[in-house]
């Protein structure tokens, strides 16, 4: 789901561009496929400019190669933040369980020796 305020902020980064009847708005097939990539690219953690680059490069009319091609290599380059993020998260918690057991061996000496 998406909000309206979501759909006018897209619209004032200049990523989408529908006509207007009064003040009504239309949107194209090819609006409908960039908020899909817009929503998509924030699922997988695209920056905006991301997003951008990747509707920049979209050609209905013809393979979509590039697009494709560059996407490729943003996911790659996320799945690498990823696993950095993951290598990190794990380090943080090994660290945890080394500063949890100083304390509860703390707490156990102090407690032995207030017996």
């Amino acid at each position: 789901d998406i909000t309206t305020r979501a759909i006018r902020f897209y619209e004032e980064q200049g990523m989408l561009s529908p006509e207007r009847k009064g003040l009504e708005r239309i949107y194209t097939a090819r609006d409908k496929v960039t908020l899909k990539l817009i929503l998509r690219g924030k699922r997988i953690g695209f920056s905006l400019a991301e997003c951008k680059e990747l509707i920049s490069l979209y050609d209905p009319a013809g393979d979509n190669q590039k697009q494709l091609q560059t996407m490729l290599g943003k996911i790659a380059e996320r799945r690498e933040q990823l696993e950095q993020q993951l290598l990190d998260i794990r380090q943080m918690q090994l660290e945890l369980d080394t500063a949890e057991e100083r304390c509860r061996t703390a707490l156990d000496k102090t407690a032995a020796t207030s017996h």
